[in-house]
């Protein structure tokens, strides 16, 4: 019966969409900037920037995604993100509609719609790290051919060939400025600063720019470009510590939803009080809440570890 009820509904909301001439891309769209809007009055936009008021969980989650996929060079992928979004929202509703459990509805829908969101921070974590280890490299061998001909232009010239993207895109944008638009080093090396969201770079081009001033600066060079080979180290041993963890949290994550189909054939009676009394189904629900809540803190403490100045 829920069965039934649930693709009436789809039918419904389908002819909705139709009748006023809607298209799913407009919808989501239109929900998307309302989620994303700013403040609506000057008090309040005072307020968030002085952290009185916090900003909306899904507008925090939305706004940082967006950065990332910014950052990642993905930003052209924002509104497919958004539409599987909306999509998986539907499933974990559905889902939920179809079990009969009415308290697990709104769980299971937000939860699958946080999906790929969470789904872009893993994939963040992995870029950040290939960022680091090929900028460990770039960087240590500029730096050697620096110290040696003073002359940053020439050491990336030399080295040029044993880089890598996105470093490597980079780094001839650099040269290719200083060679065909504009020969100011210092302004090239500001603006490369900006290109790759990582400390230790960022702090490697400051300490460049005032090696161009004072030569005598560049054996600050050599201790900055260490700082990515600590880091590579201490994020090896973080990732060793939390395998174990982060082992156990997906085998009890999948216990958990294994032991409801296993109550079917182990009791029914106790399969039918989760199911289908309200008791058991406010159970099922904070079972629910538990296991993405739990999902979101593993992500956000399973993150690199990033130098900060």
């Amino acid at each position: 019966m829920n069965l039934i009820l649930l693709i009436a509904c789809v039918g419904m909301i389908t002819g909705f969409f139709f009748l006023f001439s809607l298209s799913l891309s407009e919808f989501i769209d239109g929900v998307i900037k309302q989620l994303m809007s700013g403040p609506k009055s000057l008090k309040d936009e005072i307020n968030e920037i002085t952290n009185r008021k916090k900003v909306g969980f899904l507008k925090k989650e939305l706004t940082e995604a967006q950065e990332i996929l910014k950052v990642t060079g993905r930003s052209k992928r924002f509104p497919i993100l958004c539409l599987a979004s909306f999509a998986l929202f539907a499933v974990g509703a559905s889902i939920a509609i179809v079990l009969g459990n009415f308290f697990a509805v709104p769980v299971l829908a937000v939860g699958f719609m946080l999906l790929p969101f969470w789904y872009v921070k893993l994939t963040q974590s992995h870029f950040k790290k290939d960022i680091a280890s090929e900028l460990e490299t770039a960087l240590s061998i500029i730096t050697t051919a620096y110290l040696r001909n003073e002359d940053i232009v020439t050491a990336v010239e030399e080295n040029i060939g044993y880089l890598n993207p996105p470093v490597l895109s980079v780094f001839k944008a650099f040269t290719y400025r200083i060679k065909m638009i504009d020969p100011d080093i210092v302004a090239a090396l500001a603006a490369m600063r900006e290109q790759i969201d990582n400390a230790v770079f960022r702090e490697w081009c400051d300490a460049m720019i005032s090696c161009q001033y004072d030569r005598s600066l560049k054996s600050t060079l050599t201790p900055i470009v260490i700082k990515l080979s600590d880091m590579r180290v201490v994020n090896g041993e973080l990732e060793n510590l939390v395998f174990g963890p982060r082992k156990e949290f997906i085998s009890m994550q999948i216990l958990m939803l294994s032991n409801i189909p296993l109550l079917y054939f182990l009791n029914k009676d106790w399969y039918g009080t989760l199911m289908h009394t309200v008791p058991g189904q406010i159970v099922l629900a904070v079972c629910f809440v538990i296991m993405f809540v739990s999902m979101a803190f593993v992500i956000k403490l399973t993150q690199p570890i990033e130098y900060r100045r």
